[in-house]
């Protein structure tokens, strides 16, 4: 039987503390740069509509915020949050590059009990993140709450390829090979590398994240897998207040 990913709010906190410099650097050279077209394409996928705030929780260093403030042309306020203090100090220097003048902000909190108002976000947006909540459902809850209705939470997420012979060629580099340069490069304590892909192996993916997406009160759910299934964003809506009213009156 396969041990269950210590999740933990201080296991996670620490081991992306230690990797925070380095971070960046890693995300590209593993993926090849594909990291960047996924952002890309999940701001293509979930567009900004109007000029109410966008939140990206999990945000790390903050490249889906910047992303999204590159789509907008700084016209839309992005706020990122994140429990790693590390990660967002990063993110604060790298406004710097993007000219950012008070447009996107870090927050320093925790995803499963988000410091922000009911209804407030257009978009609510979490990449590689998710999985790293100890309590998945709560954190896609907390998105949910915060999202406003007729808004959108959208989740960039790794998952497995199913296609042979590229699922057996990925899977050994993902699960072999990967770690071991990783873990070389970093060599933090928390062995971050090993713990990706025992992370990715283990958090539910396709139907199954978008049952766990309608629990927590999104509907109209789609997934768009990326790159032969390497990826998959997820997005679904809140319903506004009359579709609520629909489905309980049809349930």
């Amino acid at each position: 039987m396969t041990a269950t990913v210590d999740k933990s709010n201080a296991r996670v906190q620490k081991m992306f503390g230690e990797i925070a410099p380095k971070y960046d650097l890693l995300n590209h050279l593993l993926s090849m740069n594909a990291d960047k077209y996924w952002r890309w394409r999940t701001v293509c996928l979930a567009p900004p509509v109007g000029d109410t705030p966008i939140l990206d929780v999990c945000t790390g260093t903050g490249d889906l915020a910047f992303a999204y403030y590159k789509r907008t042309r700084g016209e839309v306020e992005i706020v990122g949050s994140d429990f790693c203090p590390e990660m967002l100090a990063i993110g604060d220097r790298k406004k710097e590059k993007f000219g950012c003048n008070g447009q996107v902000t870090f927050v320093e909190a925790d995803s499963q009990n988000l410091p922000f108002e009911d209804d407030r976000f257009q978009l609510v947006t979490v990449a590689f993140g998710l999985r790293n909540i100890a309590d998945t459902d709560r954190g896609l809850r907390e998105m949910t709450r915060v999202c406003q209705p007729g808004g959108r939470v959208a989740v960039l997420e790794f998952s497995m390829p199913g296609w042979q012979p590229f699922k057996a060629i990925y899977g050994f580099y993902f699960l072999k090979v990967l770690p071991k340069i990783g873990q070389w490069m970093m060599r933090n304590k928390q062995e971050a590398y090993s713990y990706l892909p025992e992370s990715v192996g283990q958090f539910p993916s396709g139907e199954a994240l978008v049952e766990r997406m309608r629990d927590a009160g999104l509907v109209k759910l789609r997934f768009y897998p990326m790159t032969l299934g390497i990826a998959t964003l997820y997005v679904g809506t809140k319903p506004s207040s009359e579709e609520a009213s629909t489905d309980e009156a049809g349930a």
